[in-house]
């Protein structure tokens, strides 16, 4: 079904009837209905998600995703990864199409670091949690390196950010993310690591108690002592 809402005619039509509680004539506009378009209300979607709209979102709106291509056709917006679409002008934005393809990836490690801003260095591959038994198979022909972690570590410390393009995208937070560089595994460069620590350091949002309290669910407790010790 197509969308309904209601506007007035104008402004300056009317319509009067006698109201028995009030005894007297009161007026109101008249409206009439209005049909929102399949068409407009994808773009309407798209306005409100930075130029943006997956299959999937349209779907849960209801509409039949064979309207995305009527839209495609006609040149106003474009597919910018399997079930992504977006303006034609926009940014294509790698990190949000990869977690439209992907929903259960966290972006985290260095990739987190540079949503987070606790890091200048754009990642070459991005970095990508799953939880344990994630089937990764299809993963080998993008640009990403993952992880797969327990359930109990998979939903620790998750955030929402925004990705260069300025869409929302999921990932760590500061805390979680500065324990998992300090994992052996990781594999991050050092000189990443102190600098992310130096600058985590002087944010006024910083949280100790809870930095400390993953440290020690993930077993890194003495190496962030050795950094804080330092910087605090």
């Amino acid at each position: 079904m197509h969308k309904k809402f209601y506007e007035p005619v104008d402004t300056h039509a009317h319509i009067k009837y006698y109201c028995m509680h009030e005894s007297k004539f009161v007026s109101y506009p008249i409206f009439e209905v209005k049909t929102m378009t399949y068409a407009e209300q994808i773009l309407n979607m798209v306005n409100n998600n930075n130029g943006t709209v997956t299959s999937a979102q349209v779907t849960k709106a209801g509409i039949n995703r064979q309207h995305l291509k009527i839209l495609v056709d006609k040149g106003v917006l474009e597919r910018s990864e399997r079930g992504v679409y977006m303006i034609p002008t926009n940014f294509d934005d790698e990190m949000f199409n990869i977690q439209s393809r992907y929903k259960r990836g966290l972006f985290s490690h260095d990739t987190a670091l540079f949503l987070l801003g606790l890091t200048d260095r754009t990642p070459i591959k991005y970095t990508i949690t799953f939880p344990l038994g994630y089937n990764t198979s299809s993963l080998k022909s993008e640009k990403v390196k993952y992880y797969r972690v327990k359930d109990e570590l998979y939903e620790l410390g998750v955030i929402t950010g925004k990705s260069p393009g300025g869409n929302a995208v999921r990932l760590y937070n500061a805390e979680r993310t500065l324990c998992d560089v300090l994992k052996g595994r990781s594999g991050t460069d050092i000189q990443i690591v102190t600098e992310a620590f130096k600058r985590y350091a002087k944010l006024d949002n910083r949280d100790i108690p809870l930095i400390s309290k993953y440290a020690k669910f993930l077993r890194v407790d003495k190496k962030l002592r050795s950094y804080l010790e330092v910087l605090l």
